[in-house]
C-alpha cells in the first residue's frame, strides 16, 4: 500500500485567491508570478505575505522596484490593510545596493546587499533568514521585480542561473518571486519553467484593473479560471508611479556593473 502524505499549505483567507487555490499555497515550494510590466504582480504577492505573517510566519522582503522600505510598508497597507510595523520581529528587508561589494546591516530590519552578484545573493538570503524566527509556516522569501538583476552585463547570466537554482532546489523555505515578461522574455521563460507554482497576471487600463490566473500548482488541485484582483484603480496608479520611477533609476545602475 502506498501512503501519500498530504502537503502542508497556507490558506490565505482571501476569497478571490481561495476560490482558485482551494487547498492553499503549498509550503516550501517556489511560486513565480509572471506577466507584463504594470500588471500588479508584486501586489498579488503581497496578499500571500499578509496571510503568511498573520499565520505567525516570517518574511524576507526583496522588493527591487521600491526605493525604500517605507514604500513596501505603504503598498502592503493599501493592498491588504496589514501594518508591517506590527510585525517588526518577523520581517527583514533586503535592499539592493549596487554601490557596495557585499552586504551591510542597517539596524535590526534592513540589510543592504549587492544582490546582482550570485555569491552575495546566497549569503544575503541566508543571513536574513537566520535572523528570523522559524514559527508558523516558517520563512517566506518574497522577491519582486527580480528581472531587473538580469540587466547586468557582467553578472546577468550568472544571477539568472542562481535565481533558477534557488527556485528549483532550495526547499527549506517558501519562495514567492515576481518577474516581468516585458523585457528579457527568454530568460524569464527559463525561470517560469523551474518553478513549482506559476501564476500569471494582466492589466486592463480603462478602468485600471488587474486579473490573475493559476497556470500550475504543485501537488494541488486548482481552478484555472481568471479572477479579478480587487484593488482600487487609485491604489494601482499610485503604486505603479512609484515602481516606474524606481525602475528608471535601478536599471541604469545595474547596467553599469
Amino acid at each position: 500500500m502506498i501512503v501519500r502524505l498530504k502537503m502542508k499549505t497556507l490558506k490565505t483567507g482571501i476569497k478571490w485567491i481561495d476560490t482558485v487555490i482551494q487547498e492553499g499555497l503549498p509550503l516550501k515550494t517556489s511560486t513565480i508570478i509572471t506577466g507584463p510590466g504594470g500588471s500588479g504582480k508584486p501586489l498579488i504577492g503581497e496578499t500571500f505575505v499578509s496571510a503568511w505573517l498573520k499565520e505567525g510566519g516570517s518574511v524576507v522582503f526583496m522588493s527591487l522596484q521600491y526605493p525604500s522600505t517605507e514604500f513596501i510598508t505603504e503598498s502592503i497597507k493599501n493592498v491588504t490593510g496589514l501594518n508591517l510595523n506590527d510585525y517588526v520581529d518577523k520581517i527583514i528587508f533586503l535592499q539592493l545596493d549596487v554601490g557596495i561589494s557585499g552586504l551591510i546591516g542597517e539596524g535590526k530590519n534592513i540589510i543592504r546587499a549587492n544582490l546582482v552578484k550570485p555569491v552575495i545573493w546566497d549569503k544575503a538570503l541566508d543571513v536574513a533568514a537566520d535572523r528570523l524566527p522559524k514559527e508558523g509556516p516558517g520563512i517566506l522569501i518574497f522577491g519582486s521585480a527580480l528581472n531587473l538583476l538580469l540587466f547586468s552585463p557582467t553578472y546577468g547570466d550568472a544571477i539568472l542561473d542562481k535565481i533558477m537554482e534557488t527556485i528549483a532546489t532550495n526547499k527549506t523555505r517558501t519562495h514567492i518571486f515576481s518577474v516581468s515578461t516585458s523585457a528579457k522574455a527568454e530568460e524569464i521563460s527559463k525561470i517560469e519553467e523551474v518553478a513549482d507554482n506559476l501564476l500569471i497576471s494582466r492589466a486592463e487600463k480603462e478602468p485600471f484593473r488587474l486579473f490573475m490566473k493559476v497556470l500550475r500548482m504543485k501537488g494541488m488541485q486548482y481552478d484555472s479560471t481568471e479572477v479579478l484582483v480587487p484593488i482600487s484603480p487609485k491604489t494601482l496608479n499610485h503604486i505603479k508611479k512609484i515602481a516606474d520611477h524606481s525602475r528608471s533609476i535601478v536599471i541604469p545602475a545595474i547596467s553599469k556593473i
